[in-house]
């Protein structure tokens, strides 16, 4: 290293290793060594996660940026069972449109190699092999771009960058009529509106559920409104009909809510900047002036557009008479808590539907089928939390989701289940608080419409609509806990650290006060002898004291910090807050460790 050259920490990077081989390079299999002089930007993921598939999107700039010097490779991590299947994540590589290399970890060897606690991490490996960074949670490709440019110099002048194409080998497209559709509405002509999710495009299907009608949208990413034949979407997921008979849709990646009239054939935006929303954000005023985050579905009910608003783990409403919208339900906390709408804790909430006295959200994260009542309380039917998750039927309280992604209200009053990762479609009746299996054999269901006498699902991952009589008992068994491996802990005293400096041109923002804060919690709450709740102060450690009479449980640690851009001869400089979650699953042992470290950014100690 030069004299001039930054000094950093440097650690050599662990190989990449992966039982499910590459994808994206056209059959090749690489080793670190083929990718030497190469800047590296491993990014641990697993395609559930919303926060992941954000920081896909932060990634695209990047990339294309520095695409002669940089390359970015997808380390697919998975948290379900589902997503440890070598065809799942092939899916799900086109389905976000992944243009890097990923390799497929199903086992997590390279994730326990490079000590990986939570999705999404971001780990940049210089070109020498050096591990010289690592980031938690979304919101750091600002810092990792600044570190990329210097790396750039630094290794040029040094002769240890190679420049030229990289690895990507782009998968050849395939001719289906949908790719991967995410939902379906009946429109009041008894024709089919289709989500053509991967394709950016709403599709408009003859009754029959297979004919082509029309294509409403360019086919590219974008957010323009104009008619059926120049408008443009961006991942279109969740679709509503109206009571004028328009459909409302949610536009999730360029973090919008639509309107599409079938009658004109025009799109507008009801509600959404384009920008994703950060903490800090405003949360209501006027529809398209606050931000949202990933809206994954929409229902109306009690007179507004309710938005299962995953990206931020809450419900928001639309008011179509104020031109408004606001947080309904929701702290953004991840987690399943239920009581009054402002105190509960959702996860990915990723389907609606609307009965006269309930919402229905499909609580996807937490393998749950929650409600709301008509007077603000969320109550859970089925799931216990972001780590117990299966295929089990029978008493509502033992019953077991998998990912479910759309729930659908019957005439009976009970509700289907598109349960997603077990790839079938489930009944919940509240009136005996049974869960049963309609059906099996049905590739990632996202969700499903009731037409007459059937029910017609989205089948995602088949690319196309299947239609079931109604109704129709299977059955289902087995359980399962999430790969993520338990942290060994000893009882008693634990030091809990996390990591963050502030990026390189930035320093704390101390004006307000502490710039940092730290929110603790466990699952069961008994695990937290002390140390449990909120607080500020200079730094991200705490002194937990954990219950040797509870044997396992799952710590949630949740870090903010505040930095602003440090330039003297800028009179407002930028300011960013920074967050991450940890749901860290423990183990309580004597021979455990008596320190958690978790690094939000840098490389820990």
């Amino acid at each position: 290293m030069t004299d001039s050259a930054p000094r950093r920490v440097r650690v050599r990077a662990p190989e990449l290793i992966g039982k499910g081989g590459w994808l994206n390079t056209g059959g090749k299999q690489y080793s670190l060594a083929d990718l030497r002089g190469r800047i590296l930007v491993l990014d641990f993921w697993t395609f559930c996660c919303v926060n992941c598939l954000h920081v896909l999107d932060e990634l695209r700039a990047l990339e294309q940026k520095h695409r002669d010097t940089l390359v970015v490779i997808g380390v697919h991590s998975p948290k379900f069972v589902h997503e440890a299947e070598h065809e799942a994540v092939a899916d799900a590589v086109e389905r976000y449109g992944v243009e890097h290399p990923v390799l497929d970890d199903p086992e997590l060897a390279t994730w326990k190699q490079y000590a990986v606690r939570a999705w999404p991490t971001l780990v940049v490996v210089d070109p020498e092999g050096y591990v010289v960074a690592q980031h938690a949670g979304e919101g750091h490709v600002h810092a990792i771009e600044r570190l990329v440019t210097e790396l750039e110099t630094e290794h040029a002048a040094k002769g240890t960058l190679r420049r030229g194409g990289g690895p990507y080998v782009a998968p050849q497209p395939e001719p289906t009529d949908l790719r991967f559709p995410g939902r379906a509405v009946v429109l009041p002509s008894g024709n089919l509106l289709v989500s053509d999710t991967t394709r950016h495009q709403l599709v408009e299907l003859a009754a029959d559920g297979e004919t082509v009608v029309r294509r409403i949208g360019q086919g590219s990413r974008g957010s323009t409104d104009s008619t059926w034949v120049r408008s443009r979407f961006n991942e279109p997921q969740g679709l509503a009909l109206l009571p004028d008979g328009s459909v409302v849709v949610a536009d999730t990646v360029s973090h919008r809510v639509r309107r599409f009239d079938p009658e004109s054939g025009r799109t507008t935006t009801l509600a959404g900047t384009g920008f994703q929303w950060m903490r800090g954000d405003g949360t209501s005023g006027p529809a398209r002036e606050v931000n949202l985050s990933s809206p994954w579905d929409v229902a109306w009910w009690e007179g507004k557009v309710w938005i299962a608003m995953a990206g931020v783990h809450q419900l928001w409403t639309y008011d179509p008479a104020e031109g408004t919208v606001r947080v309904a339900a929701g702290t953004a906390n991840e987690g399943l808590v239920d009581g009054p709408a402002a105190e509960a804790w959702f996860a990915q909430p990723s389907g609606l539907a609307a009965t006269p006295d309930r919402l229905w959200v499909a609580d996807s994260e937490t393998s749950a089928l929650r409600w709301l009542d008509r007077d603000g309380v969320v109550h859970t039917a089925v799931g216990t939390g972001l780590f117990d998750f299966g295929h089990r039927d029978g008493r509502a309280g033992q019953a077991l989701l998998q990912h479910p992604l759309g729930v659908t209200a019957l005439a009976d009053g009970s509700v289907a289940v598109s349960d997603t990762y077990n790839h079938a479609l489930r009944r919940y009746d509240p009136a005996t608080d049974e869960v049963t299996t309609l059906a099996t054999d049905l590739r990632e269901p996202s969700g499903a419409v009731l037409v007459g006498d059937d029910i017609v699902v989205v089948e995602s991952a088949r690319h196309r609509l299947t239609r079931l009589r109604l109704p129709a008992e299977a059955a289902g068994a087995g359980a399962h806990r999430t790969q993520c491996a338990p942290t060994e802990v000893a009882p008693g005293r634990l030091r809990l650290d996390v990591t963050f400096p502030a990026p390189a041109g930035q320093k704390l923002d101390t004006r307000y006060g502490p710039s940092t804060r730290l929110l603790v919690s466990a699952t069961p709450p008994e695990l937290l002898l002390t140390g449990a709740g909120a607080g500020a102060g200079a730094d991200l450690s705490r002194t937990l004291e954990l219950n040797p009479a509870v044997p396992e449980g799952v710590l949630h640690v949740s870090a903010m910090a505040a930095s602003c851009d440090d330039d003297s001869s800028v009179e407002y400089p930028a300011c960013h807050v920074h967050r991450q979650d940890w749901d860290v699953p423990l183990i309580l042992t004597e021979s455990g460790a008596d320190r958690l470290p978790l690094v939000q950014a840098g490389l820990g100690a």
